[in-house]
């Protein structure tokens, strides 16, 4: 006997057989069921997902010797003549090739005879969009009132271009696109009945490459088997499809995370030499990066058993989350532009540099808290820059002054965050913040906490610094740990609740818990422990509701106070006034910033 395709071999022979399209397979069965049935289906979907195949089951539900059923027996006579293709009631047409009014009419004319075998004349029409204009018409009547021993099914790839007359005559089911888990599934099922040895990573590659299609991954399926000899290994599904080894991608990355362009250059260049599709490359990269940010926002999402899940949450360390957001949209620009580029090579490299050269400032170096000189705390009051545009007002606006409106929403917005403190708590020591360390009186240099200084004179990963014993030694040993990406963020959340010599509890607010696992718990106690200079236990709680006093609302608060101040130093200056006063021109509030 000849060689069967995969794609025909395991073709689904009843409802019970076929992966996915649940929500198809449950009003067809019901409607089986309860003899609830319309005269016309329309099946529409991508390339590969079942709509002729389903198409062919309901027909035979429908001519089962044994009644009418959602579980056809697959033996009788009508259900094996339908399996093999050439039962005389079921009518398939290709509308592709049958695209003229005069083939429409032709088939119309055996409509009102009785079948010859079956219960029911089945029509199967694929691809009904190409019939024309004439043929549409030619069948709208018939498909309206058809005779009661007719049933007309319709599949489409392309159901935009169908008339809406058409369409309003049919039910419609949308089949979707096979998510490529349970490609990956179907398929092991398949190679263990085929008794075909292979690796799940060979497997994932083929469900991905599938795209969505069963039909696609079957058929790529016979090619692997046929390409390894009837072995699926890796590294030859890879050479078949094209592809290369994904941890190429991580290496990319790893070097773009740590700002090495040679290193970055040089796995380049690796690629380059299997011969890669840049286009794909640049996609695999956008997809890694995809699971990087699930990884950081919702870790609780990345599957444990997945081959690369530890890589991916590595990645995830190493990499401040704006800075994937960052690399993602850089990489769909240059996706789209890549066919520009000289070649495909350059394109793809330009992409990677510009991720490069436009890298933030590392998060870690940012927002630091620096007790203020006594110069700055001499200082009248806090610089500014500003963009003074003068815009003219009717003659008969009063002579404006500061933005009151614009002054009211600040100084509301500044109040809220105020009274968010003061509702949260203040800290141990009951000190108040500074606005910026560039301050506008003695007052403020003298309320400013000034937390122990770090021992600059050593070189060692020690810092020499002290067990935290209030929230100014906890926001002062958070700005001092060597760390980024996630866990910087779990210690900037997080307000200091316990210490002692060997331990630290922190609390977390129940609103930030996507910060906390237990590898970055275990990240963050591993790094107080080198700038502490010795082993201690550090433990995070999560908390309902606000946790008051975190590095990162002390920050905001402070950021509030300098901007207020920023304002009322350039609301309040005799210069500003009198150009407004003489030129009828007003501030543009968002011009106005304070200078670091």
């Amino acid at each position: 006997m000849s060689y069967q395709v995969l794609a025909r071999k395991w073709r689904p022979r009843n409802f019970s057989e076929l992966a996915g399209q649940e929500h198809v397979q449950r009003a067809l069965i019901n409607a089986l069921d309860n003899n609830r049935l319309h005269h016309a289906f329309l099946f529409t979907g991508t390339r590969g997902v079942g709509k002729t195949t389903i198409a062919r089951i309901l027909a035979k539900s429908l001519n089962c010797e044994k009644g009418v059923s959602a579980s056809p027996c697959g033996e009788c006579s009508a259900c094996t003549e339908i399996n093999e293709g050439r039962f005389i009631d079921l009518i398939e047409v290709d509308a592709a090739s049958k695209t003229k009014v005069e083939d429409t009419r032709e088939l119309l004319e055996n409509v009102q005879y009785a079948p010859t075998r079956g219960r029911y004349k089945v029509y199967l029409i694929d691809e009904v969009h190409m019939l024309s204009a004439h043929s549409f018409n030619a069948l709208l009547k018939t498909l309206e009132e058809p005779p009661p021993h007719v049933k007309f099914l319709l599949a489409t790839t392309d159901p935009q271009k169908l008339p809406v007359t058409i369409l309003s005559r049919c039910l419609q089911f949308n089949l979707k696109r096979l998510p490529a888990e349970l490609i990956d599934e179907h398929l092991k099922k398949i190679l263990s009945s085929e008794n075909v040895t292979f690796e799940d990573s060979a497997i994932a590659l083929i469900s991905e490459a599938a795209d969505g299609s069963m039909r696609d991954a079957l058929s790529l399926l016979d090619q692997a088997i046929a390409y390894g000899n009837g072995e699926l290994k890796e590294t030859e599904v890879r050479a078949m499809l094209g592809t290369f080894d994904r941890s190429m991608v991580f290496d990319l990355l790893t070097a773009l995370a740590d700002k090495n362009s040679q290193l970055l250059l040089a796995n380049i260049e690796t690629i380059a030499d299997f011969s890669a599709d840049f286009d794909g490359a640049l996609s695999e990269v956008l997809t890694l990066l995809h699971q990087i940010a699930l990884a950081q926002i919702a870790p609780q999402s990345i599957n444990a058993q997945a081959p690369d899940s530890e890589k991916v949450l590595q990645l995830a360390e190493q990499l401040a989350p704006e800075d994937t957001q960052l690399f993602y949209q850089i990489g769909l620009i240059g996706r789209r532009d890549i066919s520009y580029a000289p070649n495909p090579r350059l394109g793809f490299e330009m992409t990677m540099l510009r991720m490069l050269a436009f890298h933030p400032q590392s998060p870690a170096n940012q927002n630091k808290v620096v007790a203020p000189t006594q110069a700055q705390a001499n200082a009248i009051s806090t610089p500014t820059k500003v963009n003074t545009t003068l815009q003219p007002t009717p003659a008969t606006t009063p002579a404006a002054t500061p933005n009151p409106t614009t002054a009211q929403g600040t100084q509301s917005k500044n109040e809220h965050l105020a009274a968010i403190s003061k509702t949260l708590g203040t800290s141990k020591t009951k000190k108040k913040l500074s606005s910026n360390p560039e301050l506008t009186s003695e007052k403020q240099a003298a309320d400013f906490p000034k937390p122990a200084q770090a021992d600059t004179t050593t070189q060692t990963t020690t810092l020499a610094l002290d067990i935290p014993e209030n929230d100014d030694d906890w926001e002062l040993l958070v700005e001092k740990l060597p760390i980024n990406g996630v866990t910087l963020n779990l210690a900037k959340n997080c307000a200091l609740a316990n210490s002692s010599k060997d331990s630290i509890d922190l609390h977390i607010a129940e609103l930030h818990q996507q910060f906390t696992n237990k590898q970055r718990e275990q990240a963050l106690q591993d790094a107080i422990g080198k700038a502490l200079g010795k082993t201690i236990s550090v433990t995070v709680h999560v908390q309902n509701g606000d946790v008051a006093n975190t590095p990162s609302l002390r920050e905001q608060i402070r950021q509030s106070d300098r901007q207020k101040a920023a304002e009322d130093s350039i609301y309040n200056d005799n210069n500003i006034k009198s150009i407004m006063d003489t030129f009828d021109g007003k501030v543009l509030p968002k011009s106005i910033e304070p200078i670091d």
